[in-house]
C-alpha cells in the first residue's frame, strides 16, 4: 500500500495489506478434539483444513458448535473433514479490500483464506478489517498533510481525522 500517489490509488487497500500471513492449518483427518486443542493453543477461531498440503475447507468455532456440540457428536472420534465448511471460499492477495468485504457479506462468512495461485498465503477476517481502521486513519492523515485537504472534505477531515 502506498501513500505516494504515484499511479495507484493511495487509499485503495488490498487484502494483502490487512491479511494475517501466519495461517494455522490442520489435516482434514485430524479429530475435532485435536482441532479444538490447536485453536485453544493459538487462541484462534478457525483452522484451514488441508489434504496433502492443499487447503480443502475451514473449521470454525461456529462449525464446532453447530455440527459437533449441538449434535452431541464425539469430539474424539469425529473428523475435521466431516464438520468443516466446504467448498472453501478464497480470495487473492491483490483483491481490493472492499471487494473482499462484499464477498463476505454475499457468502455470509467472516473469514477468507488468501491464496496466490494454489498456495495458501494468508487469512483475512472481518475482525482484521475492523482492527485495521486506525491504520486507515493514519493513511488519511498522511494524505491530508502531503496533498492538502480538498475544500469539500475539510470539515470531515478536520473534525474526525486531523
Amino acid at each position: 500500500m502506498s501513500v505516494s500517489g504515484k499511479g495507484e490509488n493511495p487509499v485503495s487497500l488490498k487484502v494483502e495489506d490487512v491479511m494475517v500471513k501466519e495461517v494455522i492449518t490442520i489435516d482434514e483427518n485430524a479429530t475435532v478434539k485435536e482441532a479444538a486443542e490447536v485453536m485453544n493453543k493459538f487462541e484462534i477461531g478457525c483452522l484451514i483444513a488441508v489434504r496433502k498440503g492443499k487447503a480443502m475447507g475451514i473449521i470454525t468455532e461456529r462449525d464446532l458448535l453447530k455440527r459437533v456440540v449441538a449434535e452431541s457428536r464425539n469430539a474424539s472420534k469425529t473428523k475435521v473433514k466431516d464438520v468443516m465448511s466446504t467448498p472453501l471460499v478464497v480470495v487473492e492477495p491483490e483483491m481490493e479490500l472492499d471487494e473482499a468485504v462484499k464477498l463476505m457479506f454475499q457468502m455470509k462468512i467472516k473469514k477468507l483464506p488468501v491464496v496466490d495461485g494454489k498456495r495458501l498465503v494468508g487469512l483475512i477476517t472481518l475482525t482484521d478489517i475492523a482492527r485495521f481502521q486506525p491504520q486507515m486513519m493514519k493513511i488519511l492523515k498522511q494524505l491530508a498533510i502531503k496533498q492538502g485537504v480538498p475544500k469539500s472534505m475539510k470539515k470531515v477531515v478536520d473534525y474526525y481525522i486531523v
